[in-house]
């Protein structure tokens, strides 16, 4: 089954307030490393002398209120739950169409559509791709499924998560084809159809792709 992708886009003010720190850390350590230099043990000049590097505060005071709220916002013991209602979710495929030797990889994107951050079970327990064709059930993720795990996970306003993609290979599932050489299915341009499950909530709708 497949993880989640890390979500992308342009980093926080804290990031660039970290480099910062850390740029101005490396002017105070070359400035200690001069005064170690030039002032000499016994020295009546002493280090006394030499003008303080100071800290600016709004780099301190972001700083701490970062840590504080990083500590707060990673638990998701302190978050709500997000109603099924708030979440969307969409079944993905990595083409439109594939080729006699293509294998189609499956993914899908989740949702809080809500305006305050929640969290939801995002393990592979409440995952389910499943594959139609018309009325026939062709494949199902979860028939012969192993370790299936449970992971909170705090999703963002209106910042879908996306898990990475896993190949289906083009066979007919069942609970009793586990353990036994599964049945190909048709191409020559038949058309499926995906649909995805993700913390108890179906996809609206389905991804159609078509197998040659």
């Amino acid at each position: 089954m497949p993880s989640w992708k890390e979500p992308v886009g342009p980093k926080g003010k804290n990031v660039y307030l970290r480099r910062r720190l850390l740029v101005l850390a490396g002017v105070v350590a070359l400035a200690v490393a001069i005064v170690l230099i030039i002032v000499r043990p016994g020295s009546s000049g002493g280090a006394a002398g030499v003008r303080e590097v100071e800290v600016p505060d709004d780099l301190v005071e972001v700083e701490q209120q970062d840590q504080s709220q990083t500590a707060e916002d990673e638990d998701p013991d302190q978050i709500d739950a997000c109603a099924p209602g708030r979440l969307v979710v969409t079944p993905i495929t990595d083409s439109g169409s594939y080729g006699p030797e293509d294998l189609p990889l499956l993914s899908l994107s989740i949702e809080n559509t809500g305006d305050e951050e929640c969290s939801a079970d995002l393990g592979t327990a409440g995952m389910i791709f499943e594959i139609t064709s018309g009325s026939d059930q062709i494949w199902r993720s979860t028939d012969c499924q192993q370790n299936p795990d449970h992971r909170v996970v705090i999703l963002k306003p209106g910042t879908p998560l996306e898990t990475e993609g896993i190949p289906w290979d083009r066979t007919r599932s069942g609970p009793d084809t586990c353990d036994a050489e599964r049945e190909p299915v048709v191409g020559g341009g038949a058309s499926y159809h995906l649909r995805a499950t993700a913390a108890g909530v179906q996809s609206g709708g389905t991804a159609q792709f078509q197998l040659y």
